[in-house]
């Protein structure tokens, strides 16, 4: 399954990135990415990554530092668990945004709202 990162941060680097092709995203809503990549890198002392497959649905990813034998899997599980629960109503938007933007099913849907809206405001 192929997939696509929407954005990453590095806690050795003190980097983060966001892929071009996604900054149609609001402001608000790439902050708020931004925000949890960052907080997340810190905390598990890793590189952070989240994406889509290409299906739509998210992923998270952590990647340790080769020499970093201390790194705790677990530990990172569960602060993206913690993270998939405070984070559930983002995260689903994300996920809707992505499907109607970037799948074939959502240029249907496109479609399919562009004329309810026009038929809208013709009756109105």
């Amino acid at each position: 399954m192929n997939k696509k990162i929407l954005a990453a941060a590095d806690y050795a680097q003190q980097k983060y990135y966001l892929e071009p092709e996604f900054s149609a995203l609001p402001e608000s809503i790439q902050e708020e990415v931004r925000v949890f990549c960052v907080l997340l890198a810190q905390k598990l002392c890793c590189t952070f990554l989240v994406g889509f497959h290409e299906d739509g649905s998210l992923y998270f990813e952590t990647v340790k530092r080769e020499d970093d034998f201390d790194f705790d899997d677990i530990g990172a599980e569960l602060e993206i668990k913690r993270l998939q629960r405070e984070k559930k109503e983002l995260l689903r938007a994300l996920e809707l945004w992505y499907a109607v933007y970037f799948t074939e099913d959502g240029e249907k849907i496109r479609r399919e709202l562009l004329e309810k809206e026009g038929n809208f405001r013709e009756k109105a």
